[in-house]
């Protein structure tokens, strides 16, 4: 069995794309993984139609885990349907009458033919964990970088057959680990308000199964790049000496 070494790949990963954030490293799984400690939030009281959780949405999981590591239940993500169905905790129909689903609807953000049509993680997981790459002791099932634009160009000039894809943000989970699909997403309103992202900020998953394939191509390509840049820089000289 070939150990794959999490800590140096994000290192590599990190340095090659000129990251400003953390790799994080998402596993999901029946058992809680052990010796790593449970997201310590509080849960607030429901919504009207019951939702609660402990944060708004589980991309704000992405957000706290960049500096730890931790496991949540799957209740811990129901305060955002959407999120609950793309990432196999709830079934379309559990959701759609919600008042977050509704609100989505009637205010015509998405259609319910859009809605059926995501992609979403087949198995009902019981848990999820998040935090970095570097400090993993599993084997994680994807990896979420927030870039941005130069880095999300950067990979999609090494994978052209990336996934591009807008709202919602977290459906390029189970296009990772499902469809094995390195996917980029512009993001959403919905979850930019709630993890506080910068405008100029957006996310890509990786299946994990493939970052060493990902590490190894854009390190290829940074020569590349690297001539380009020396050209374009030397040929917009000619125009500043006019």
């Amino acid at each position: 069995m070939v150990t794959i070494k999490w800590e140096e790949l994000a290192n590599r990963l990190k340095q090659t794309l000129g990251l400003s954030h953390t790799p994080i490293a998402i596993t999901f799984s029946q058992e809680a993984p052990v010796g790593v400690p449970i997201h310590d939030g509080m849960v607030p009281d429901p919504s009207a139609d019951g939702r609660t959780g402990k944060v708004t949405a589980g991309c704000v999981f992405w957000i706290h885990s960049e500096d730890r590591t931790f496991t949540t239940k799957a209740d811990d993500h129901f305060n955002c349907s959407v999120g609950s169905v793309t990432h196999g905790l709830k079934s379309l129909g559990d959701v759609m009458q919600n008042e977050d689903v509704q609100g989505l609807l009637e205010s015509k953000w998405v259609t319910s033919e859009e809605a059926m049509q995501l992609p979403v993680v087949k198995t009902q997981y019981k848990y999820i964990t998040y935090g970095p790459v570097s400090q993993t002791s599993i084997d994680p099932d994807v990896i979420l970088l927030r870039l941005s634009a130069f880095q999300g160009m950067v990979l999609h000039d090494a994978f052209g057959d990336m996934e591009i894809v807008g709202k919602p943000q977290c459906h390029i989970i189970p296009l990772a680990k499902e469809e094995n699909q390195i996917a980029l997403s512009t993001g959403c309103t919905l979850s930019r308000i709630r993890t506080g992202m910068s405008p100029t900020e957006m996310t890509c998953t990786i299946p994990a199964n493939r970052l060493a394939e990902v590490v190894e191509k854009l390190e290829a390509r940074r020569e590349a790049n690297a001539s380009v840049a020396s050209y374009a820089n030397a040929d917009a000289r000619r125009f500043h000496k006019q």
